[in-house]
């Protein structure tokens, strides 16, 4: 009598799967990274970036090249021709300071590169310090946060300066790393994502969406409470029934996901020209869902996906000076498979937390995380009839950085009910005597893609399986008997 599959929320964890060899990723929001017993290394904070985020940009290989915050924004992006216009927000604006004495090349473009075109006032790190006037040229690594053309986000080195135009400097640029940014600092943090902030498109008519958009709850469906910092997506669709409508009841499916994510980040750098020492992205947070399904599907052995809702936001982590943009996408869908033999009517609630994404170590590689801690409770089950059911309420995530998807995640928590027995009739009545069970189970599957190498990690050779993750409990059970008169 299943179906249910109460689950879900982003991103992907699943349900467990072999502990990770590397730390796991911090669980504060805005938390300061470890600091490391080199004393030359520097931990940067980890917090939600505010309105209006600036620019950084770091110049690798020169004196006080190090990143920093900076008036410089990007005006347009061609993602095809790697082309950017960078303009200069101080333009307008009131004269920056003097440049400090010691820093006495800093109004002199790179050796080898074009003269600088639209200078801009840059500032420091967390105290907004003015710094020198800062100069686009060759050799700059350039974070922004998503701008005209770059609605993810851009890391971009420039590798020639083209010339003026009414909106800024045009320059070519390649995809930059973010060692060349971070280098020898280390960073770890997790940032709650605000339900606000992701674009939620509906694709079946009956999806509701809440969430909390102050201290106070906001009601959600049929008076559910949604928390602050929760998403709340509640679904309900018919599905196509089989048999005699008066002998089987019109089959439906609803549910709810709710869900708190939030974003997890660690780099522990070595220099600009060196592989981080670890790394790590992904996703975690709580989750509630609920589940009922009833009637007797029309379902075939070959599973029918429907999706009912995408979600896609860019959350914008400020890991010191350095705005780090996460891309979050998500698919929510109801999947079934069967015989089309059973009538069930199944309600279950699903709770817990959930964890996934990739680590980066020295000594292993990049290697995947996932995990969920999970209780499931079912409050009604009744099946009918011998055959088998399976339903899920399931996501498919994807989480990257400036537009690389760096992890896919597939998490499907399910019900699946099977009866048997025999069923005898004469003409009048029809008898059945047989056993029946209901179990929940969570499916995971997915992958780690060459994308993350982003960090400044070795390149992938092939992207690398998260592993297919199986598991499945039993509910509820027993021995039934019913007659029914015939048709």
């Amino acid at each position: 009598m299943p179906a249910l599959a109460a689950s879900a929320l982003l991103l992907a964890a699943g349900c467990s799967s072999p502990p990770s060899q590397a730390d796991p990723p911090a669980s504060t929001a805005g938390s300061q990274a470890d600091a490391s017993p080199d004393s030359t290394d520097r931990s940067l904070t980890v917090a939600a970036a505010p309105a209006g985020t600036a620019t950084a940009t770091a110049r690798p290989g020169s004196a006080g090249g190090k990143a920093h915050r900076t008036k410089l924004s990007v005006s347009s992006y061609d993602g095809k021709t790697g082309r950017a216009v960078i303009s200069s927000n101080g333009r307008t604006g009131k004269p920056s300071s003097a440049p400090p004495a010691s820093s006495p090349t800093a109004n002199s473009p790179a050796p080898g590169t074009s003269p600088s075109t639209s200078p801009s006032t840059s500032e420091a790190g967390p105290g907004n310090t003015p710094e020198t006037p800062h100069r686009t040229a060759v050799g700059d690594v350039i974070a922004s946060a998503p701008a005209p053309g770059a609605p993810e986000g851009l890391l971009a080195k420039v590798t020639k300066v083209i010339g003026e135009t009414p909106d800024g400097t045009e320059v070519q640029t390649e995809p930059a790393q973010l060692n060349a940014l971070l280098g020898d600092d280390t960073a770890k943090g997790s940032v709650p994502v605000a339900p606000a902030d992701f674009d939620i498109d509906e694709l079946l008519p009956d999806v509701d969406v809440s969430w909390s958009r102050t201290r106070d709850t906001h009601i959600g469906p049929e008076g559910a409470t949604v928390p602050l910092g929760s998403l709340r997506l509640d679904v309900r669709t018919d599905l196509p029934t089989l048999g005699n409508a008066a002998a089987s009841a019109s089959a439906s499916v609803e549910g709810f996901v709710q869900v708190a994510p939030q974003v997890d980040f660690r780099y522990g750098g070595q220099g600009t020209d060196s592989a981080p020492a670890s790394a790590y992205l992904g996703v975690s947070g709580d989750w509630t869902s609920g589940w009922a399904l009833k009637g007797r599907a029309g379902a075939s052995a070959a599973p029918t996906r429907i999706p009912f809702a995408t979600l896609h936001a860019d959350p914008v982590l400020q890991v010191g000076p350095v705005p780090v943009v996460v891309n979050l996408d998500l698919t929510l869908y109801l999947r079934i498979s069967g015989d089309g033999k059973v009538t069930v009517d199944v309600e279950q609630n699903l709770k817990g937390d959930f964890e996934a994404g990739g680590t980066f170590g020295l000594g292993q590689g990049w290697t995947p995380v996932s995990s969920a801690d999970m209780t499931s409770t079912p409050v009604k089950t009744t099946v009918t009839s011998a055959g088998s059911v399976q339903a899920a309420l399931g996501a498919e995530a994807t989480v990257g950085l400036y537009g690389s998807v760096g992890v896919v995640a597939d998490l499907a928590p399910y019900v699946r009910g099977e009866a048997t027995g025999t069923v005898t009739g004469t003409d009048d009545v029809f008898t059945f005597d047989g056993s029946w069970a209901v179990h929940g189970g969570v499916d995971l599957n997915g992958t780690l893609r060459l994308q993350l190498a982003v960090f400044g990690t070795p390149v992938l050779q092939r992207n690398i399986p998260l592993g297919s993750i199986h598991r499945e409990w039993k509910l509820a059970g027993g021995e039934t008997s019913w007659r029914k008169p015939a048709a």
